[in-house]
């Protein structure tokens, strides 16, 4: 009789999973121990039902058998560890090494940014650095125009901050605000003819009375007028 291929999933009938159990359990002890026999092997297995059951095969000793396993794999762990770490430092120095040669070649482009070591240049290498020079000057020049724009800004918000605050202050102080230019000394306006006229003969006539009302202190002479 064939037997048929098992579908490899929980078994929901408890009365059939539990006879199940018990089959796979008895002949897997079966197994170790014919494994143990034949080829002269430590085996030992732990199984715990799903109700909590323990159930256990060792051909000696089952804790001798846990200390060599525990110690085996305190080995293994430590051979892991080291050997992760050896891999580790492989790849630290290869990384060093590639880095040291990207530095060596950023020090010789470097050099010939500062103008040394042309010799050996050709010409579309001497293109190249002309190019990136230029490029640099051009960020360089921007940079620089930005930050003088930048100050001048500055500058001039605090000035109108302090303009503010002395205004603020004058008028605390009871003071005129003051001014930021001169203004300018507006001119007299124009004299009619008539009043310069009249200003013309006030003036003569002021001078002709100062002459006739001088004081003479002496004996009195006949003078012409």
């Amino acid at each position: 009789m064939v037997r048929g291929k098992v579908e490899m999933k929980r078994i929901e009938n408890s009365t059939s999973r539990q006879v199940t159990f018990s089959k796979r359990r008895n002949g897997l002890t079966k197994k170790a121990y014919e494994l143990s026999v034949l080829c002269d092997a430590e085996v030992a297995f732990i199984i715990f039902s799903n109700k909590g059951r323990l159930f256990e095969f060792a051909s000696s000793n089952m804790q001798k058998i846990i200390e060599r396993y525990r110690a085996r794999a305190r080995e293994t762990m430590t051979v892991d560890k080291s050997t992760e770490l050896e891999h580790y430092m492989e790849n630290l120095k290869h990384e060093t090494a590639n880095m040291a040669k990207k530095i060596e070649i950023l020090e010789v482009s470097k050099r010939k940014l500062m103008g040394q070591g042309l010799g050996s240049c050709s010409m579309d290498e001497l293109e190249d650095i002309d190019s990136q020079l230029e490029r640099t000057l051009k960020i360089i020049r921007a940079r620089k125009t930005q930050l003088f724009k930048d100050e001048i800004e500055r500058l001039n918000a605090k000035e109108r901050l302090l303009l503010q605050q002395n205004a603020s202050l004058r008028e605390k102080c009871g003071l005129r605000p003051m001014l930021l230019e001169s203004a300018p000394v507006p001119a007299p306006p124009p004299t009619p003819p008539a009043q310069a006229k009249e200003r013309g003969n006030c003036s003569q006539s002021t001078k002709s009375w100062e002459v006739e009302t001088e004081l003479f202190i002496g004996i009195p002479q006949m003078r012409c007028l």
